[in-house]
C-alpha cells in the first residue's frame, strides 16, 4: 500500500511535493503551460498582474517580491496563482520555498498538488513527490491522469519497482489506463527498471499509440541492449521522429557497433544537434577520433552550432590525435561564442593541451578554471607526468590533497607513472602504500603495471617478480611485459624467460615478446637459444605484428601514415624533405 506511514516516513501536516510545474520552464524567464493549467486569465482579469510578475521572474528576489504582492492582495489562497508560483519555485530549484507556501494553503486543489509533485520530480526529489501523493490521498483529493504520469516518472527516478507497480494498480482502479501519455510513462518506467517484458506488455496493450510511445519502447529495448528487438520495432514504426533515429544511433554506439550507428546516421532525413553529437561521441568511444573530427566539420558545414557536450567531446578527440591547431581553434571558438569553461570543457582543454605537448598552456587553463573537479586534477597530474615533470606532478597531487579533493584510482596511475619516469622508487612505494592504506583504494592492474615497471627500470627485478606473485588479481600481458622490459634493460635472462613463457600463454600470436627475448639472447651471444625461439615462432605460426600508424596535423587536417606507406599525397614531399635534411646533417658533420 503506497500510503503506508512506516514506508514513507511522512510527518508534516501537509505533504511535500515538487512538480514539473505549470509555471516557469527550465529557463526561469518564461512559464511552461501544461494541459491541465486552469483557465488563463485575460489581461483584464484580477490575476493577470501577478501572473505577469511571475512570468518575468529571472532572479530569486523577484520571485519573493511577486510572493509579497500575492500576500498583499490576499491572493495566497488562489489555487491558480499558487500553481504558477510553485512552477516558478521549481524553475529556481527552490522547492523548500514552494513547500512553505503550500503549507499555508487552507484547501489546495488537485492542480496545486500536481504542481508540487511535478516540481519535486523536476528537481530530482522523487521520494518527496511520492510523499506528496500520500498526503493528497489522505486529504481525499482525487488525482488526475497528469498526477499518475508524473508519479510514474518519480518511480522511474527512484528506480522503485514496488512503488511503480502500486501506482500502476492505482491507474487501473482510477480508469486512466487508456491514456496514451500515462501508458508511455509506464513503458519508460519498466524499461528503466530492466523489466522489458512488462514494458512490452504495456506497449502491446495500448489501443492507441503515438510516435512518443513507439520511441519510448524502442529506447527501452536499446537501453537493455536488445538492439535486434529495437531494430525490428524501429522498422515497424508508422512514423519516425528525429528522437527515434537518435535513440537507435545511441543504442548502437553504446554497444560498440559504430558501423551500424554511422549507417543509420547517414540515412537520417534530418539531423539535429543531438544526432550530430551522438555520432561524434560514438566515433570517440570507438577510438576513431579522426572520423569524430570529420563529423564535427560536417556538422559545422551543415550550419548546426555545437553545445557544451559537443565541444568537450571534440576537444577530447583533438587530444587523442594530437591535433593542437584544431584544439586551439576549438578553444577560441568556445571563448568567442560565450561558452562557459566549466569542469567539462575546461578539463577537456587541460587534457588536450597536455596531450598535444603544450603543458604551459594546459597549466594556464587549469589555474584559470573557477571550478575544478577530480577529472581536471587528474588531467593536469597526468599531463605533468607524461612530460617528465615528476616533481610538479607530485606537487600538484599534494595541492589537490590540501584542497580536500579525494583522489581515485586514475589519480594514482598518473602519480605512479610520474615516479616511474623519474625513477623515484622509494616515492613510488610510499604512494602505492598510501593509496591502499590511506584512501582504501584497491590496486588495479594498471597500478601493479606501474609498480612493476618502476621496479624493473630500477633493476629491482626480483622485487618486481615477487610483487606479481602476490598480486590480488591475475597479472595480464601489460604487467608481464613491464617485467620483460626491465629484464631487457638489465640483461636478466632468467626472469626474462619466465616473463616470456607467461606472455606466450596470454598472447601467443604477439611476436613482439618473442623478438625481445631473441634480442636478449643475441646480445648474450647465446645463438642456439635464438635459433630455438625462432623455430618455435615458425612452429606456432606467429607472424610479425602489422605496422603501427602515426598521425600528423597539417593545416588543421589530421593525416595518418603507416610504415613504408607511399600512397598518401604528402608522402613524396615528406621523403624529399627527409632527404634534404639528411644531406644538411651530413654537410654539418652530424
Amino acid at each position: 500500500m503506497l500510503a503506508s506511514n512506516h514506508m514513507i516516513g511522512f510527518k508534516p501536516k501537509r505533504p511535500i511535493t515538487n512538480v514539473r510545474f505549470s509555471g516557469p520552464s527550465e529557463v526561469p524567464t518564461r512559464l511552461l503551460k501544461t494541459p491541465e493549467t486552469t483557465q488563463i486569465p485575460t489581461s483584464n482579469g484580477p490575476e493577470a498582474p501577478t501572473v505577469s510578475l511571475l512570468w518575468k521572474c529571472s532572479q530569486l528576489r523577484e520571485l519573493k517580491s511577486a510572493h509579497a504582492t500575492m500576500i498583499k492582495n490576499n491572493a495566497h489562497q488562489d489555487p491558480y496563482l499558487i500553481n504558477q508560483f510553485i512552477g516558478a519555485c521549481s524553475a529556481f530549484r527552490r522547492m523548500h520555498y514552494a513547500l512553505l507556501v503550500f503549507h499555508c494553503m487552507e484547501d489546495p486543489n488537485v492542480y496545486v498538488y500536481n504542481a508540487m509533485i511535478r516540481g519535486f520530480v523536476h528537481c530530482s526529489s522523487p521520494i518527496q513527490a511520492l510523499r506528496c501523493y500520500v498526503g493528497m490521498s489522505r486529504s481525499r483529493v482525487s488525482p488526475t491522469s497528469f498526477t499518475f504520469s508524473t508519479l510514474v516518472k518519480a518511480c522511474t527516478q527512484a528506480l522503485s519497482t514496488e512503488f511503480g507497480e502500486s501506482i500502476h494498480g492505482r491507474i487501473w482502479k482510477s480508469g486512466f489506463q487508456s491514456q496514451v501519455f500515462v501508458q508511455t510513462s509506464l513503458i519508460d518506467f519498466y524499461s528503466n527498471c530492466s523489466r522489458i517484458v512488462e514494458s512490452r506488455k504495456v506497449f502491446d496493450g495500448m489501443t492507441e499509440r503515438d510516435v512518443v510511445s513507439w520511441t519510448t519502447m524502442v529506447s527501452g529495448y536499446a537501453r537493455v541492449g536488445d538492439l535486434d528487438a529495437a531494430g525490428r520495432l524501429f522498422e515497424d514504426m508508422p512514423e519516425r521522429s528525429t528522437v527515434s533515429w537518435n535513440t537507435m544511433i545511441a543504442g548502437f554506439a553504446r554497444s560498440g557497433d559504430v558501423e551500424s550507428a554511422a549507417r543509420l546516421f547517414d540515412q537520417m532525413p534530418s539531423k539535429d544537434l543531438v544526432s550530430w553529437t551522438t555520432m561524434i561521441s560514438s566515433y570517440s568511444q570507438g577510438k576513431r577520433f579522426r572520423e569524430a573530427l570529420e563529423v564535427f566539420q560536417a556538422m559545422r558545414v551543415a550550419g548546426v552550432s555545437p553545445d557544451e557536450v559537443t565541444m568537450a567531446t571534440v576537444i577530447s578527440a583533438c587530444a587523442h590525435l594530437g591535433a593542437l591547431d584544431l584544439g586551439k581553434e576549438m578553444h577560441f571558438y568556445a571563448l568567442q561564442n560565450g561558452f562557459d569553461l566549466d569542469v567539462y570543457i575546461g578539463s577537456a582543454l587541460v587534457d588536450m593541451y597536455a596531450k598535444c605537448g603544450n603543458i604551459e598552456r594546459s597549466l594556464v587553463v587549469f589555474f584559470n578554471l573557477r571550478e575544478k573537479n577530480l577529472f581536471c586534477w587528474n588531467s593536469m597530474i597526468e599531463g605533468l607526468a607524461i612530460h617528465g615533470h615528476a616533481g610538479d606532478a607530485l606537487g600538484m597531487f599534494d595541492r589537490m590533497e590540501r584542497q580536500k579533493v579525494k583522489p581515485n584510482g586514475v589519480t594514482f596511475v598518473s602519480v605512479l607513472s610520474a615516479c616511474t619516469h623519474a625513477g623515484l622508487v622509494e616515492e613510488g612505494r610510499r604512494r602505492f602504500s598510501s593509496m591502499t592504506h590511506d584512501y582504501l583504494i584497491s590496486p588495479e592492474i594498471k597500478h601493479y603495471g606501474c609498480m612493476v615497471d618502476l621496479l624493473g627500470r630500477a633493476g629491482l627485478l626480483k622485487e618486481a617478480y615477487d610483487l606479481i606473485m602476490t598480486m590480488s588479481i591475475e597479472p595480464n600481458a601489460v604487467v608481464w611485459g613491464a617485467l620483460l622490459g626491465g629484464c631487457k634493460l638489465h640483461g636478466n635472462l632468467e626472469i626474462g624467460k619466465i616473463a616470456v613463457e607467461e606472455l606466450m600463454i596470454l598472447e601467443p600470436e604477439n611476436s613482439g615478446y618473442y623478438v625481445l627475448l631473441v634480442n636478449m639472447y643475441a646480445e648474450a651471444n647465446r645463438w642456439s637459444e635464438v635459433a630455438k625461439i625462432r623455430a618455435a615462432m615458425r612452429g606456432r605460426g606467429v607472424q610479425k605484428k602489422s605496422p603501427g600508424s602515426s598521425w600528423i596535423e597539417v593545416g588543421g587536417k589530421v593525416h595518418e601514415f603507416v610504415v613504408a606507406d607511399r600512397s598518401h599525397p604528402l608522402c613524396d614531399k615528406i621523403f624529399m624533405l627527409l632527404v634534404e635534411l639528411d644531406g644538411q646533417l651530413k654537410m654539418a658533420g652530424i
